[in-house]
């Protein structure tokens, strides 16, 4: 069903390298704490001695979600297509935070039920205009999540044929946050109640109507056991084009940034399917969403950031992006002790 994908682990000939030239800069070794193991995980995932970020890129994709209609979100659906408009009009957060870092920022199309005018930073890609509630039916054919698999793949093959070695993936679709914990409790075995989080800002009722609601679903569906179709039965258009976009971001030897809570269970999928692409993953931050907590329990992340946020769209990615350059540049032009004549 989905595309293959060459995935290899990352080489560990270089670590020892790599270490010594961090050791040997002008301070204490260790001194600058987790910025010394991200310049060695750069080092490592480019196998090389002065790593470098070029052409950073955010890709946001975006979908619609047929359980909506079961009342999941405390927003309509009409939001995905007004987000999808406004992040094209530079006026959202991601927008901002990525004009601030100097990070190209793509909107692609994966599934909005809406119609957009032509627009230079907007990438139509769309599979059908929204999933279909999987309270009733499979949200997707799957067909439909093989073309969402290679369609966010060819997405990240043509930023990386552009220059780009550097890549993130942020989401945009009302009712993504029912689907990610159903993918998670489905994958995970945690129990639903410890994946399902308050999304757009549901209130205690709410998010009990949510978790009834997901039970309901999961008990139409216990047919769907292995990831790819469970991720045909409960995914979304969007999250499933980022799964295909870790994997080959994976393949070609890229640069990951990981986002938040909806990010993160593309990030599971794929790594069900190819555990490998861990090896080139940065987590961004831990969101207060409970449910990423507990995903990056599972993945024994370490993530580089912790403010709080949930808003999603990879803002967290373009926050975190200057930690990214900090690491790099430390790395290839902080003097040595030899170099400064400094005694250690």
């Amino acid at each position: 069903m989905p595309l293959k994908f060459i995935i290899p682990p990352l080489k560990s000939t270089i670590s020892a390298a790599l270490q010594a030239k961090i050791d040997q800069k002008t301070k204490p070794q260790g001194s600058l704490g987790q910025l010394e193991s991200l310049a060695l995980h750069i080092g490592r995932i480019q196998n090389n001695l002065t790593p470098q970020l070029n052409k950073p890129c955010i890709l946001i994709f975006a979908g619609d979600h047929g359980i909506v209609d079961a009342g999941v979100s405390a927003y309509p659906q009409a939001v995905t297509a007004q987000m999808v408009v406004n992040f094209l009009a530079g006026g959202a957060a991601i927008s901002i935070f990525a004009r601030q870092h100097n990070i190209d920022l793509l909107i692609v199309d994966a599934g909005v039920n809406a119609d957009f005018d032509n627009h230079p930073k907007l990438i139509d890609a769309k599979i059908r205009k929204g999933s279909q509630n999987f309270l009733n039916n499979a949200a997707m054919s799957a067909e439909e999540c093989s073309k969402a698999l290679q369609a966010g793949a060819g997405q990240v093959f043509r930023q990386y044929q552009s220059g780009c070695n550097c890549i993130g993936f942020g989401e945009m679709g009302i009712g993504n946050s029912s689907s990610a914990a159903v993918l998670m409790h489905r994958l995970t075995g945690l129990s639903l109640v410890r994946c399902v989080g308050r999304g757009t800002g549901l209130n205690d009722g709410q998010l009990q109507h949510k978790v009834t609601v997901l039970q309901r679903a999961l008990n139409l569906h216990k047919g769907a056991t292995e990831p790819l179709s469970i991720l045909a039965t409960f995914g979304g258009f969007e999250i499933a084009m980022m799964v295909g976009a870790y994997l080959k971001a994976a393949e070609l030897g890229m640069i990951i940034l990981v986002d938040g809570f909806i990010a993160c269970t593309a990030l599971l999928v794929a790594h069900k399917l190819y555990p490998q692409v861990l090896d080139y993953c940065i987590f961004s931050h831990i969101s207060s969403e409970q449910g990423h907590q507990a995903l990056l329990h599972q993945f024994n992340a370490k993530p580089l950031l912790n403010l709080g946020l949930r808003l999603g769209e990879g803002s967290g990615i373009a926050i975190a992006y200057p930690l990214l350059q900090s690491a790099i540049m430390f790395l290839n032009e902080m003097a040595t002790f030899a170099e400064a004549g400094v005694d250690h």
